[in-house]
């Protein structure tokens, strides 16, 4: 049977896509962590440190890659700066693919809407003449979340950068009754339901893929507009 990779962070959206994939039957060997040092125009960044209890939850190896500090807090071509991004987790899929153990068939993503980061994974895939599943793809953003929370998706909140979102949303379950307020934050200040843009990032804590939960203590750091959760420990429950 050939393997896919799961470009992973635990957020809401890599681990739908995960947690799609295995239900359709594919057979996922790796999963695969980028921790950015700073800012990134690619990739998710709050609490990647969780991937190791998270992967072991999943009963999934992890590879982890941790680039130096894209320094994408101060950027003149955003393109230029994706293209870059996207090089340590093309070199370290390209490993994968050239490891005797796995003969790669593609690899998972949980972009919504994003062509900036789907069009540079689509372009990687091409190059390395492998597939892509994307279940999220251009789907509706409050079916999506719905489906989660059919699913048992137990998700934390761990970052807020948007108008209508204060520090009352860190740590907070992303679950029916948030939804229903983004939805009316959407009406008042354009908020996504599903945060797509960075708007609000989130950590899934448990689901119907994992076999424990992960417990996390955390504070919530507040910078003015925007801010995020500090996790101070966190373990298999």
């Amino acid at each position: 049977m050939s393997d896919w990779v799961s470009l992973f962070s635990g957020g809401k959206d890599s681990s739908w896509a995960l947690y799609r994939a295995l239900e359709e039957g594919l057979d996922v060997s790796r999963l695969l962590t980028v921790h950015p040092a700073g800012d990134s125009y690619m990739y998710h960044t709050p609490a990647t440190e969780l991937a190791g209890l998270a992967a072991e939850s999943v009963g999934i190896d992890l590879v982890e890659v941790s680039p130096e500090d894209f320094g994408a807090d101060d950027v003149d071509d955003a393109g230029a700066q994706g293209d870059a991004e996207l090089e340590p987790m093309e070199a370290a899929v390209r490993e994968l693919a050239a490891a005797d153990d796995v003969d790669l068939a593609g690899v998972t993503a949980g972009a919504v809407e994003s062509e900036f980061q789907t069009s540079r994974i689509r372009g990687m895939c091409d190059r390395l003449e492998i597939d892509l599943f994307a279940p999220l793809w251009r789907e509706d953003p409050v079916d999506l979340a719905r489906a989660m929370f059919d699913a048992g998706f137990e998700i934390r909140i761990v970052q807020v950068a948007a108008y209508g979102l204060d520090e009352s949303w860190l740590g907070r379950r992303y679950d029916a009754d948030a939804l229903a307020e983004l939805r009316d934050l959407r009406e008042e200040y354009g908020v996504h339901p599903l945060g797509e843009g960075g708007e609000f990032e989130t950590y899934v804590v448990d689901g119907p893929h994992m076999d424990r939960r992960i417990e996390m203590e955390y504070e919530a750091v507040w910078e003015g507009d925007r801010g995020h959760v500090e996790v101070r420990d966190a373990r298999l429950v």
